[in-house]
């Protein structure tokens, strides 16, 4: 369903905006163009995500450059001290970055110098109280003026969506659920249906940063989107390794790695940090190509 077929319904009779014709962060967008590109070169996206900020401002934005040389998503993380989904890691990286003086305008800047200099998509991740605090539609505006592509909120409910919902549309940004198989079908249906850009799976039933395998629902939650929408499908959160994001890449369009890229970065203090980080966005995405392919024959399934 589309999210003109959404408004349809009825569920945003009460906002004083109207849906355009065609999805957000559709076939003229960045976001679309590098998904594309990724499968036309038979493989599967890579996308990166490190807190803007971290350990410093300088040091992310060498970290960002570099990564964005092997990234086709560059995700731009918000610091936020109250992340329900994030691990030990990336909570202590947010820390620093809030320690070390980030302001929410640093993702803007950050976007602006990013979308200027690499092809990379950008997708800002953010908890939904510092963009509540922020003003959804000054964030939304501030946003797309400096090339943000879409934006990911991982604890924003459908249920709660609409102002979001709203300002995303009104400014041109992609929308991002984040969904897991607990998601039950009805409520899901609901969610990609507002959806637009790009839908976010959960890779496993923990916090970021975890060290457990890929959860062995990831695949029949990517069939359960796939069969509610034709946007593509990124997954992440417990990504830890190659093999992992291999394992992951052959149900998803585009893997995510945060924790792995930072814990890289924290075993290389000082003038080898951001150049760890990029080393990470190099055997990331060197493990996603080629596409590993799922098939299922007569003798059962195969993967190849």
């Amino acid at each position: 369903m589309s999210p003109r077929a959404f408004a349809e319904q009825g569920a945003f009779a009460a906002l004083p905006w109207a849906p355009l014709g065609t999805d957000q962060a559709g076939a003229g967008s960045r976001l679309h163009q590098v998904i594309t590109a990724a499968q036309a070169q038979d493989r599967c996206a890579l996308g990166t995500y490190l807190p803007v900020g971290y350990p410093n401002r300088l040091t992310s934005m060498d970290a960002l450059h570099l990564l964005a040389q092997s990234a086709d998503v560059i995700e731009l993380g918000i610091p936020y001290a109250g992340g329900v989904l994030d691990g030990p890691v990336i909570q202590q990286a947010s820390q620093t970055a809030l320690d070390a003086g980030f302001r929410i305008e640093d993702v803007f800047a950050a976007a602006r110098e990013l979308s200027s200099s690499s092809p990379a998509a950008l997708v800002a991740m953010s908890y939904w109280q510092p963009v509540h605090a922020y003003g959804p539609l000054r964030f939304a505006t501030a946003a797309a003026a400096a090339g943000i592509d879409a934006v990911l909120i991982p604890d924003l409910p459908i249920e709660e969506a609409t102002p979001w919902l709203a300002a995303a549309w009104a400014t041109g940004l992609g929308a991002i659920p984040l969904v897991s198989h607990r998601t039950q079908q009805d409520r899901l249906a609901r969610t990609v249906a507002a959806a637009t850009g790009m839908l976010y799976a959960a890779a496993t039933d923990t916090p970021t940063g975890n060290l457990q395998p890929v959860s062995p629902r990831l695949a029949d939650l990517i069939t359960r989107i796939r069969n509610l929408t034709s946007l593509p499908v990124a997954t992440g959160i417990g990504i830890s390794t190659p093999a992992q994001a291999r394992t992951a890449a052959i149900w998803a369009d585009a893997v995510v790695v945060g924790s792995a890229v930072i814990r890289r970065m924290q075993a290389n203090p000082r003038a080898q940090t951001a150049a760890a980080a990029a080393a990470v966005g190099r055997d990331f995405a060197a493990a996603l190509r080629p596409r590993t392919h799922h098939t299922t024959t007569g003798e059962g399934e195969v993967t190849r």
